[in-house]
């Protein structure tokens, strides 16, 4: 092997060496979020389930139902308020980029019952 041959090899596998651990995080980062479907029946002044889970960085599509009256779906930490219509369902997405367990509630002012109405949102960290 000439010392020519040599140097481009060593040139060669030290760019490898120092790209590699770019290479890894990029790849780390281009990873696609995972994504949770949620599903929410608000119905005679309760939510249900009262308590979502999922882990943080997902994607969280949530599908809230209402079986009888209008409902509303706030989450303050992730500035969700959403109002569900009567006997109708609404959905929103968001990414769960904090870890912590958050309140939800409906907010609605029409009926004192709404304000018994809470749940959890539970985010795992990753």
């Amino acid at each position: 092997m000439t010392r020519r041959s040599l140097g481009y090899l060593l040139l060669t596998a030290g760019a490898w060496l120092l790209a590699a651990p770019l290479l890894s995080r990029l790849m780390a980062q281009e990873q696609p979020p995972t994504r949770r479907d949620l599903k929410v029946q608000a119905s005679d002044f309760r939510f249900s389930p009262e308590r979502l889970e999922v882990t943080q960085n997902d994607l969280v599509r949530v599908t809230v139902t209402s079986g009888d009256v209008a409902y509303s779906f706030t989450i303050d930490e992730y500035r969700v308020s959403k109002r569900v219509p009567a006997g109708e369902s609404i959905a929103f997405e968001f990414r769960a980029d904090r870890s912590g367990t958050f309140a939800f509630y409906s907010n609605m002012t029409s009926d004192p019952r709404h304000q018994k109405m809470r749940g959890q949102l539970v985010v795992r960290q990753k």
